[in-house]
């Protein structure tokens, strides 16, 4: 778990939270249902027409990322690989058939599946670089879907304050109503400036850079399966593999 997001939308929202204790204010002043429902349910309507369904979907189920990261520690990863290099060495690449099963990893184990076919070097490495490219877009293009919310947010915002304003010049007869209704009337514009800068622009960015840490990793999980058709020597391997993350 990532409790670094979780600390930091604490710190974020409480900070907002107590300022406005702070300043005299009441926390029931910025919490307006009809100011939500109308930043968040435009924000999400424009996005779902800017982005296809496949896309949508795929940004929605990414959302646990920014709190549940998945497992990018090369180590394990290194490990596994060196493992299959030794038992390739000693008892040919058809000895590693027994171990696909328990890869849990789809792109490990197509790898693995296709050095166990007995694939060329440049066969393995031209169809994983053509799945690490195409999962990768398909996870960029999910990451921007919330860094377009951000951008419109902050707009919608504007419509619902601008709205909440004509429901004010709607009641100028009764001037006891207008401070109340001009202070619900900017709640929106809140809303959608905090929603881009709180939440949907730093979840975009979080996932990106998971994105970024997935494909690297994938890209040194390419070199040692390569490595291993090639039939290299594991320290080799090794030394090559630790390349990557050397620091």
């Amino acid at each position: 778990m990532d409790f670094l997001t979780l600390i930091g939308l604490v710190v974020a929202f409480g900070g907002i939270f107590v300022g406005q204790l702070l300043e005299g204010g009441k926390l029931s002043s910025i919490l307006q249902l009809t100011a939500f429902i109308i930043v968040i349910g435009g924000t999400m309507g424009a996005v779902m027409v800017q982005y296809t369904m496949p896309v949508f979907v795929r940004s929605l189920k990414m959302v646990p990322w920014a709190v549940l990261p998945p497992k990018t520690d090369p180590q394990p990863v290194i490990a596994q690989i060196l493992e299959w290099s030794n038992t390739a060495r000693k008892n040919g690449l058809l000895a590693l058939e027994s171990l696909i099963e328990g890869v849990n990893d789809p792109f490990l184990q197509k790898g693995l599946q296709m050095l166990v076919d007995g694939a060329e070097p440049g066969k393995i490495r031209a169809t994983l670089e053509v799945d690490l490219d195409s999962r990768s877009e398909m996870e960029r293009q999910a990451a921007k879907v919330f860094e377009s919310a951000g951008g419109y947010s902050p707009t919608i915002g504007i419509l619902g304050a601008v709205l909440g304003l004509i429901h004010v010049m709607e009641n100028l007869a009764d001037p006891a109503k207008l401070g109340a209704g001009i202070a619900t009337a900017f709640v929106a514009t809140i809303y959608g400036v905090g929603s881009a800068n709180l939440l949907f622009l730093p979840i975009s960015n979080k996932i990106k850079g998971i994105v970024h840490q997935q494909t690297y990793l994938r890209e040194m999980i390419i070199e040692g399966l390569v490595g291993i058709a090639e039939g290299e020597n594991p320290k080799i391997i090794e030394g090559r593999l630790q390349s990557f993350y050397a620091r």
